[in-house]
């Protein structure tokens, strides 16, 4: 469904943030993007999304396809319209409009015939948001944010779905049920998912495939079962190695394998 070949991002026509990058993400699979902080993963949704420009960057070469018809030279608005929508890095909600303001805006590419309809459903799904449905969003708590900022994407009725970090901030027990939502909303209604997230355990336990991402390119992609497997993955993505448990902060200086780049 979703195709990324050959896809080069530059921000101020000079810093190279992705070198040649190429993923697939198969129709109503759940995909990982996984890697370090600026590694690329957050640039390459927002070049699939459409919303590098507003951060002065720009698709320098490569494509994207949706369905086999290139979407990278499309608007935002029109990318979501093709069945496309993101959840950013760090919920970004609308603070200062209401839950409900929120919802509304996330289908202002929809029929309006449609929104009671829609809200329901998100209320269905995340009834902890139905107390607040007044409320000013930037007083919820993180994890009601966080419910928020997904469910204003579901009002979009994508039929792919972009998460950014969606763990980022919560705690254990929100972590899972979060888990739980993604594995939910690809079995009942098919969505197809590319989910970037540092925590590449629990990832990696509901996706089909992986891709490891470094310094703006793809140095590992293989099946779940094999990125968790991987040694490499283990010692500097899960903490893991054959001594036990070591913090990323140890092993920070530690050369990567050339195996990786070659």
């Amino acid at each position: 469904m979703l195709r990324i070949n050959g896809l080069q991002v530059r921000y101020d026509d000079v810093i190279l943030a992705l070198n040649g990058i190429s993923l697939e993400v198969p129709e109503g699979g759940i995909v990982a993007l996984l890697g370090a902080n600026g590694a690329g993963k957050s640039t390459t949704l927002k070049a699939v999304s459409g919303l590098l420009a507003p951060e002065r960057g720009m698709v320098t070469k490569g494509t994207i396809e949706l369905d086999g018809e290139r979407i990278d030279r499309l608007s935002p608005s029109e990318i979501v319209r093709r069945g496309v929508s993101q959840v950013m890095e760090g919920r970004r909600v609308f603070e200062h409009l209401t839950v409900e303001e929120n919802l509304v805006a996330g289908a202002h590419t929809r029929r309006r015939a449609d929104l009671r309809a829609d809200l329901d459903g998100v209320y269905g799904r995340f009834p902890d948001l139905v107390p607040h449905r007044r409320a000013t969003a930037g007083y919820l708590s993180g994890g009601q944010q966080q419910m928020l900022a997904i469910g204003r994407a579901l009002m979009a009725r994508p039929r792919v779905l972009l998460l950014d970090e969606p763990s980022l901030g919560l705690t254990p027990g929100l972590v899972s049920g979060l888990f739980e939502l993604i594995v939910e909303l690809n079995r009942e209604q098919g969505m197809t998912i590319l989910l970037v997230e540092q925590n590449a355990a629990s990832a990696l336990e509901i996706v089909q495939h992986a891709y490891v991402m470094e310094t703006g390119r793809i140095v590992l992609d293989d099946t779940a079962e094999k990125v968790l497997a991987n040694e490499d993955v283990k010692e500097f993505y899960l903490g893991l190695t054959e001594v036990g448990r070591k913090s990323y902060r140890d092993l920070k200086h530690y050369k990567r394998r050339k195996r990786w780049l070659s």
